[in-house]
């Protein structure tokens, strides 16, 4: 009897002080990140029949378990992951916003006093003042152009730098769970029971990767964890960790990619689709849509700039009276030597083929001779790849367009569909599977400059046009000719001696002096264009007409008399001309970006204010997304927390439920101590 009473007191006791010792972990615990509540599973023991019945052998501690569900620990790493993600993404737009929008450092502000210097050539043509004022504003945005496109530069290699750093710590997070994998294995196989502390670590290194890369799980059947990233990449199995690299792309090295290291020392670089999640996954969609977007963006601009400028430029007269044509005549403002498109080829690629790409010659528009120069450039990068050796393919990265293929024989200078640049093949053959990384605009930003011999005497300015308009001085109608516009097409050595005459008589206008290689166009008011060929150059008169011979352009106006004339002649002696001037100045007004082979559809400051909207509008969207998905975590957690996570005030109703259980089974052995002595006694 006395025995019975000893046997299920012990029990009690064990079984108390178990409970005890599971409480006290929890509230010793209770401030440890990712611990889960632990509590004793109780049992009866096996009961002893007799012949007056069952008698119950007290209690035993089946476990230990953990409170844990493994889908709210599912919600809580996946609310984790993205918000890690978002928070990195943030970090990094927040700089590009503040950055582009600022009123005194960003591109805005330069391009504005750039064109106000033009006007004030265009105003007053023969101050060098102000034409050494037009040089330093453009010299002024230059700088700018350098200065941002530096910061964004700074920003690629800080996002270069937090991808190697998110690898190292992706590994070495991989070896910790691979080797608590083994330790939990080992653990579980020789007791029997739950690693539960160990099992707790394992969780909270899973939470912290997410933090850094979005990974799934499985359980294999002795209970270690396989860890997969992007589409089932392994990265933990069992107890071996695999390890992920941080090395720059063979496409484009100056851009740090995510890969898995190989047998022999390689490594498979990872698509950028497949990493996604965590600060890894932020810093690389960050980089792929907006940091490489502002890039190509301002290289895009600064190209545009560049180009339009320098092709209305040719077409003026600098103040010592050179033009097109003269051996002395700077036709480019802006030099682009180093500003020009750039062929990568993947570091994979066999054969020998060399690839170089250009700018296309800007486009004039929409009218052919009242128009104004734009480009076809696109903020994007093209990948070219051949397929059999035999043909290629032309893709644009921005939007995945697959623009054109063809035989790798015709690559000897092939234009891009609309794209604004072209390639050729300098040297060398193609193999299959052969890619180049063409960079139409990344390095125009950071390269451009003001042509030397302009920046050293303003004079060089082409602020005139090379023609100028008269009407005769012994005409007696009212007829008039105005000052004329140029478009492509002039040369001086289309204006030799008198140059051309247009002579007025039945309703007609005869022109003389114009060369056979000439182009003659006329327009009358409402109608369409018409070309005129040679040898005899007539074309019908009517008031309000637009005449136009090789780029120069002039409105006809008024009633001429019989014989009345007028002259397209040379513009000699132009100090006060700044008919170029103010075609330039206009530029800032005119659609002169993102043509598609016909007109321009925006202007410089539009294209500007819509990388600036981007990068805001993504930045709001951030903020308020991750204010939104730090409540989703919040929630996640707490939900996990009400299951899993400590409750002091329960825990200490535990200790003293526990403690009074501990009591009461001591009292038992306590009686049997005394029904013992007591039979003793008799005996």
């Amino acid at each position: 009897m006395s025995s019975g009473l000893y046997s299920i007191g012990v029990s009690g006791v064990a079984a108390a002080q178990l409970g005890l010792l599971a409480t006290e972990h929890n509230v010793a615990n209770a401030n440890t990140p990712g611990y889960t509540r632990q509590r004793t599973v109780q049992a009866t023991n096996i009961a002893i029949n007799t012949g007056a019945g069952s008698i119950g052998q007290g209690v035993h501690v089946q476990t230990i378990e953990r409170l844990y569900d493994r889908y709210l620990t599912g919600q809580v790493n996946s609310a984790t992951t993205k918000l890690a993600e978002i928070d990195a993404y943030y970090l990094s737009i927040k700089q590009i916003d503040n950055l582009l929008a600022d009123p005194s450092a960003g591109l805005s502000p330069a391009l504005q006093d750039f064109f106000s210097g033009v006007q004030q050539v265009a105003a007053n043509p023969a101050l060098l003042s102000a034409r050494q004022s037009m040089i330093s504003s453009a010299q002024t945005l230059v700088s700018r152009f350098q200065s941002i496109e530096g910061r964004l530069d700074e920003l690629t290699a800080t996002v270069n730098g937090q991808i190697g750093d998110a690898v190292k710590s992706i590994n070495s997070y991989a070896t910790e769970i691979a080797d608590l994998n083994q330790r939990i294995v080992i653990a579980e196989s020789s007791t029997g029971q739950p690693a539960n502390d160990l099992l707790d670590q394992r969780d909270q290194l899973i939470k912290e990767l997410n933090g850094l890369i979005k990974v799934s799980t499985t359980t294999n059947s002795d209970g270690a964890f396989n860890v997969f990233v992007g589409s089932g990449q392994q990265l933990v199995v069992g107890s071996r960790a695999m390890e992920m690299t941080a090395r720059p792309s063979t496409a484009d090295p100056g851009k740090i990619v995510v890969g898995l290291a190989t047998v022999g020392g390689g490594s498979l670089e990872l698509p950028e689709k497949l990493v996604v999640g965590g600060q890894l996954g932020g810093l690389i969609a960050f980089r792929s849509e907006t940091l490489s977007r502002a890039q190509n963006e301002l290289g895009r601009i600064a190209a545009s700039v560049a180009l339009t400028f320098n092709a209305q430029h040719a077409l003026g007269q600098d103040l010592i009276g050179q033009a097109s044509g003269d051996a002395g005549f700077n036709a480019d403002f802006f030099t682009m030597a180093l500003a020009g498109p750039s062929v990568l080829p993947d570091g994979n690629n066999g054969g020998t083929a060399v690839l170089t790409a250009s700018f296309a010659a800007t486009d004039f528009g929409p009218e052919v001779t009242d128009g104004n120069f734009f480009t076809n450039l696109k903020a994007s990068d093209y990948l070219l790849q051949t397929t059999d050796g035999t043909t290629f393919s032309l893709t644009r990265l921005s939007d995945g367009a697959a623009l054109t293929s063809g035989t790798l024989a015709a690559v000897s200078s092939y234009a891009a569909q609309n794209e604004g640049f072209q390639f050729s093949l300098t040297s060398g053959a193609f193999a299959a599977g052969n890619r180049f990384l063409i960079q139409p605009v990344r390095n125009a930003a950071n390269n451009l400059a003001v042509n030397a011999v302009i920046a050293a005497d303003s004079r060089m300015v082409a602020a005139a046009l090379p023609f100028r308009t008269s009407a005769g001085s012994a005409n007696t109608g009212s007829g008039g000719i105005s000052a004329g516009t140029s478009a492509p097409g002039f040369a001086t050595s289309l204006l030799s001696g008198s140059g051309i005459t247009l002579t007025y008589a039945s309703n007609q206008l005869t022109l003389t002096g114009i060369s056979a290689g000439q182009t003659l166009t006329y327009q009358l008011p409402g109608g369409a264009e018409t070309t005129v060929s040679g040898p005899a150059y007539v074309v019908p008169y009517a008031q309000g007409m637009q005449i136009s011979v090789s780029g120069m352009t002039a409105v006809m106006s008024g009633v001429p008399n019989t014989n009345d004339t007028f002259t397209l002649a040379r513009n000699t002696a132009a100090t006060a001309d700044g008919r170029n001037a103010l075609a330039l100045g206009k530029l800032q007004t005119q659609n002169t970006m993102a043509g598609d082979g016909v007109q321009g559809k925006a202007t410089f400051q539009a294209a500007y204010a819509e990388l600036v909207a981007y990068s805001g509008i993504k930045t709001r969207e951030l903020n308020v997304t991750g204010t939104a998905q730090q409540a989703v975590l919040d929630q996640a957690q707490a939900t996990r927390d009400a299951l899993s996570g400590v409750n002091l005030d329960e825990e200490a109703a535990n200790l003293l439920r526990f403690q009074q259980a501990y009591q009461a089974s001591a009292k038992l052995l306590e009686v049997g101590k005394t029904l013992f002595d007591t039979l003793l006694q008799i005996g």
